[in-house]
């Protein structure tokens, strides 16, 4: 579920602010309307939010920029006051915070457009007008046309997830992850236990976790739904109605774990470990490309330039045929010039420079139905091959050719020593300079 932060202007102060910047703007905004470009509140400072009369003043800032929305278990701690200063009501007197989620029924009537605008760690004071119908003001003697205040500290909130919008599967986030997200293709490595609603374990992943390929499914029908909306390192509980988990079949004792009985509502503690992002390069799941480690920056090659590898390759059953660039210089070829098979070529031009992948071609892409012969093997026809591709650098031309006269000088070196006489025939004028300069 994605977070915004969010504030509000009456539409007095709205018309305002919109005015300064464009006088042209036709603003015919409802009282309340939220304004995203509105600025922050000062401390001290009191603003209107929401359309029912809530007025907010900021007592504290919170820290960072994100604020809970519409679903999310938050908590707090509040005192609630009369406006003549009489308290009726304090978490902090009871010594405990309130956990509720926000638009639910536990919460605060009234409260919570307010703090759906509040950050981490925020302490904000609300006034909250009779209207409101805030649920227990007879219970605590508040009088039935008496506006309210409530000092309110945000503590924390977990991001409720609804993942299918019919409360099949609800995935509350403890910590977040990184920014990458899951994709359909992609290898995911999870570590997860799963208990029935008595506490029951009946399933846990070995302590390193479990890989697998999220478009193929693992344990129920509800894990890859849920890795799907999850970012690597993000550690959920999720709550899994039957009809998502293991139905009316249930499961049977396995590994001696208990049987899941049928219609069982499932809990499920689960973590992403890890994630190797899949690409389908060729958009046909013919060429597929799994980053094994991340490259640098946003720039790949482009049709035309000279670019710099280093791969192993091999057949589907593990057979190398081909180990390539591993002597110490890079192998070196044009992008869109027809050097190397077709799906290599298309892979390379999708990578950064630094990247490692793996990556699995399909024989259009490959050898076609050609038998291919190599030094070590003889590649059948209609082979799926897999390359490991190690992307050095792009327009390398300059670098390569420094690589070979490198090289090169070095043999020139080693001749010179042993025939004891100057080196006559440079390969290029770097090489004729590089003579000079040591007195040949």
């Amino acid at each position: 579920m994605a977070h915004s932060s969010r504030l509000t202007l009456s539409a007095s102060a709205a018309r305002a602010a919109a005015t300064v910047a464009d006088d042209d703007d036709d603003l015919d905004e409802e009282p309340g309307e939220e304004i995203e470009s509105a600025p922050p509140l000062r401390v001290g400072e009191e603003r209107e939010i929401g359309g029912a009369g809530l007025r907010k003043k900021l007592l504290r800032p919170g820290r960072g920029w994100e604020t809970p929305v519409l679903g999310d278990e938050v908590t707090v701690h509040y005192e609630g006051r009369l406006l003549d200063g009489r308290k009726f009501e304090s978490t902090l007197d009871r010594g405990e915070p309130l956990t509720f989620e926000l638009g639910g029924e536990q919460g605060i009537t009234g409260l919570d457009q307010g703090i759906i605008t509040m950050k981490k760690g925020e302490l904000a004071l609300f006034t909250l007008p009779y209207s409101s119908g805030y649920r227990h003001a007879a219970a605590q003697g508040v009088p039935p046309d008496a506006d309210m205040q409530f000092e309110v500290e945000l503590l924390s909130w977990l991001t409720v997830m609804d993942i299918c919008k019919d409360g099949g599967i609800v995935k509350k986030v403890l910590s977040g992850g990184d920014d990458g997200q899951t994709g359909d293709l992609d290898e995911a490595t999870v570590k997860y236990q799963v208990r029935l609603l008595d506490g029951t374990i009946v399933a846990e992943t070995p302590e390193g976790g479990f890989e697998f390929c999220v478009n193929q499914g693992h344990l129920c029908p509800a894990l890859p739904k849920i890795v799907k909306t999850m970012k690597r390192g993000e550690k959920a509980v999720v709550t899994i109605q039957p009809q998502y988990a293991f139905g009316e079949a249930g499961r049977e004792a396995i590994n001696g774990l208990p049987a899941i009985p049928s219609n069982a509502v499932l809990n499920i503690e689960l973590e992403l470990v890890s994630l190797k992002p899949v690409v389908d390069v060729t958009g046909d799941m013919k060429v597929l490309k799994k980053i094994l480690r991340a490259g640098e920056g946003v720039r790949t090659p482009n049709s035309g330039e000279t670019v710099c590898v280093r791969y192993a390759a091999m057949l589907k059953d593990g057979t190398t045929f081909e180990n390539v660039g591993f002597d110490g210089a890079s192998f070196q070829f044009i992008i869109d010039e027809e050097q190397v098979i077709a799906g290599l070529d298309r892979a390379v031009s999708t990578m950064l420079k630094g990247e490692l992948s793996e990556l699995t071609i399909e024989p259009e892409y490959g050898f076609g139905n050609d038998e291919a012969k190599r030094d070590v093997t003889i590649i059948p026809s209609s082979s799926t091959l897999i390359y490991v591709v190690e992307f050095n650098i792009v327009d390398a031309t300059q670098r390569c050719e420094r690589e070979v006269a490198e090289k090169e000088v070095k043999g020139d070196r080693e001749m010179q020593a042993e025939m004891e006489m100057p080196v006559v025939d440079a390969t290029c004028a770097g090489d004729r300079e590089m003579a000079d300069s040591m007195g040949t």
